[in-house]
């Protein structure tokens, strides 16, 4: 037999179940924003990316499959680097007759802060086999300089 603690019979008491909404509600926001889509129609994040630097550059490679250059805009502000572009939907077959229509299609936005200040003037990008490879030459400000020391 389980023994279960007696409690007086309490009122209703209506901010206890507004606080129960509440408390609900914020756990709700807490929770993993990752798992939220940041761009329409993908779950993740669009184009996916890494972005990772050498001693002279910040290199950015994403995938973006099935475009080509024109179908990709980039531009930098400050150290924010902005991918735009948009996937089109190329067959000529309409869509009650598809089985299934798993690949996503339209325009995406992927802002991409930059770990150190560039030289957005030197900038370059190469689109081969769907991978976007940008290579952003990093600002001379923050380039190490060897300073040579002289013993007395």
């Amino acid at each position: 037999m389980t023994l279960i603690k007696w409690r007086p019979r309490r009122e209703w008491d209506p901010f206890a179940v507004v606080e129960h909404l509440q408390n609900q509600i914020n756990r709700a926001f807490n929770s993993s924003l990752a798992e939220w889509p940041t761009t329409a129609g993908w779950g993740t994040a669009f184009p996916a990316a890494d972005v990772y630097q050498d001693k002279d550059n910040v290199i950015v490679t994403a995938e973006v499959p099935g475009l080509a250059e024109k179908d990709v805009d980039l531009s930098i502000t400050g150290n924010t680097l902005t991918l735009k572009g948009e996937k089109k939907h190329e067959s000529e077959a309409r869509e009650e007759n598809y089985h299934r229509l798993e690949r996503s299609y339209g325009s995406f936005q992927r802002v991409i802060e930059l770990p150190v200040e560039v030289n957005a003037e030197k900038a370059k990008a190469k689109l081969t086999n769907g991978v976007l490879t940008v290579t952003l030459p990093k600002s001379e400000a923050v380039k190490p300089k060897q300073i040579t020391v002289d013993v007395k």
